[in-house]
């Protein structure tokens, strides 16, 4: 649009230059309007999956007579894209392997397993189940995409299990089949558990808690639960029964950095105590504030005041951890309309995701890894020195933020590497060498770290 305007002025000015009375630049009606431009592949115009993808428009099926000028190997910019479109690989089998490598780290240590959804914006309705929905983030109602996660817990290790896509039932699709985002969850948890994963205590939003159906298959597995519930949450009780409270009990909230803040906690009964228990939990029993106030369903066991109030603060910790890590890793950066082409780029995200978190103490301590320090199993003992740590940027500590950011500079200098070595044809021999010894050195240096994987 812009082009033709300039192109329609330099055409005025010059006809005026010339003494001739042209007619002012205008905009033509839609009727005569019978074309339209896109300047190069990549901008407004992109491939998927063999459809042709033009911004505000949508994909559009063709019969190519030859290639799209722009899409061919060397595209750089595209390359990312070709690999989530068109490149053959199987994101099942990506998925398996995944899965595979963290069961053998895990061995038969039961974890933490929390559900959450993960929303993200998106615009126009091109891209597959997208739609107007609630996006967590957002706090409210937009156009955007979502799925269900499912992730564990060890120790404070967060890592991530598997994802599901939620299906709007105005998006779906020839052979879909609309389900809520509780019953998605239990296909996440009867997965985990045929693959032989122990699971510990499952922990899950007011949606999950008010679903009778989760509810119901928890108690069919045999799964121990804390979940949350609406505060006008409804019990049936038999003709004479009534509802009693406890008195507020403090308790000290411990933070993941070891921190302490005090919380209070009372336990609401509904005709007589059964297995499954309710518990209502706060920073401030005189006004119970909507912010910090939760409603609580559990069925675990045993004497568990001073306990199920930190067991469920895990996961408000464990959700933002989730979130933050997964928008390091480009959870949300993904330019493909296809849900195929999405989903292979999730399964990328949860792959670099699990490979941060199988460096963390936690898991090392399990004993199950081949490069983990023997050191680096206690978090008590500080890790070993290593050369690398002499890189001002080097991170000694033990989170999975900081072994990210170690494993992302460890990547720099192959990056580096391959942007030097089309410059070394423009030296001289000597100089030549020392840019490949040097490189070699480096090289060396950073295989130095020992990668923490599955045995």
């Amino acid at each position: 649009m812009l082009t033709r305007l300039d192109r329609a002025f330099q055409a005025f000015f010059r006809w005026v230059k010339a003494g001739e009375t042209p007619g002012y630049p205008r905009f033509q009606g839609a009727n005569r309007y019978t074309s339209f431009t896109y300047m190069q592949y990549g901008n407004g115009a992109t491939l998927d999956n063999g459809y042709l993808v033009l911004s505000t428009i949508g994909r559009l099926a063709v019969h190519w007579s030859r290639p799209l000028a722009g899409t061919t190997v060397h595209a750089d910019p595209q390359a990312l894209h070709h690999f989530l479109a068109q490149a053959e690989w199987s994101v099942e089998a990506v998925h398996t392997q995944r899965l595979a490598l963290l069961r053998q780290a895990l061995g038969e240590t039961p974890f933490i397993l929390g559900l959450d959804e993960t929303g993200d914006r998106k615009k126009g309705h091109t891209t597959d189940y997208v739609a107007s929905q609630y996006i967590g983030n957002l706090h409210g109602l937009a156009n955007g995409i979502v799925s269900v996660n499912a992730y564990g817990v060890l120790d404070t290790t967060t890592f991530p299990l598997l994802f599901r896509v939620f299906k709007p039932a105005s998006r779906l699709k020839p052979g879909d089949v609309a389900k809520s985002k509780p019953q998605l969850a239990i296909e996440m948890i009867e997965e985990r558990l045929a693959l032989g994963f122990g699971l510990r205590v499952v922990l899950a939003d007011s949606l999950y808690g008010e679903s009778g159906p989760f509810i119901a298959a928890l108690h069919r597995l045999h799964l121990p639960y804390v979940v949350a519930l609406r505060s006008n949450h409804g019990v049936w009780m038999l003709p004479g029964q009534r509802i009693r409270q406890t008195r507020w009990r403090p308790f000290a909230r411990v933070f993941t950095d070891g921190s302490r803040e005090q919380r209070f906690l009372r336990e609401t009964i509904s005709g007589t105590r059964h297995s499954v228990r309710y518990f209502q939990l706060t920073t401030d029993p005189a006004t119970l504030p909507p912010e910090t106030t939760w409603d609580l369903m559990t069925n675990l066991p045993g004497k568990i005041e001073q306990t199920v109030g930190n067991t469920f603060g895990l996961r408000t910790w464990i959700e933002y951890g989730f979130k933050h890590a997964k928008d390091d890793l480009g959870w949300a950066d993904y330019r493909v309309t296809d849900y195929a082409n999405s989903e292979r780029w999730w399964e990328l995200v949860m792959s670099a995701y699990t490979l941060v978190s199988l460096q963390s103490p936690a898991v090392a301590a399990l004993g199950h890894l081949v490069g983990a320090s023997p050191t680096a199993a206690s978090p008590q003992v500080p890790p070993p020195s290593t050369p690398l740590a002499a890189h001002p940027a080097w991170d000694t500590s033990t989170g999975w933020k900081h072994s990210f950011n170690n494993l992302r500079l460890l990547l720099q200098p192959y990056v580096w590497t391959c942007l030097l070595l089309p410059w070394r044809h423009l030296l001289s021999p000597p100089h030549t060498q020392a840019v490949q010894t040097g490189l070699a050195a480096l090289g060396s240096l950073v295989n130095t770290f020992r990668l923490a994987l599955p045995t």
